[in-house]
């Protein structure tokens, strides 16, 4: 019951993950009130790159390797 718990937990905080991310940049050319709507991020130089997709992509990696590690560690453990 708890594994079910569990998977259903991380599928949901999964699936909500993409709606929690805001890795559009505004529209260049509406005036949204930053530097006249001349840049997205607003700072003149560098533009709006989104840097979340990767960064979003290599957290649940890290996050999966890591359950993977507790899960078998609590294996190892209760073996013993």
């Amino acid at each position: 019951m708890k594994k079910t718990i569990k998977t259903i937990a991380v599928i949901f905080l999964l699936s909500l993950l993409p709606a929690l991310s805001n890795a559009q940049a505004p529209d260049p050319g509406a005036d949204n009130g930053t530097n006249g709507g001349t840049t997205p991020s607003g700072s003149g130089t560098g533009g709006g790159a989104p840097i979340d997709g990767g960064m979003s992509i290599f957290v649940i990696l890290a996050l999966g390797y890591a359950s993977s590690k507790v899960i078998q560690l609590k294996e190892i453990t209760a073996q013993e």
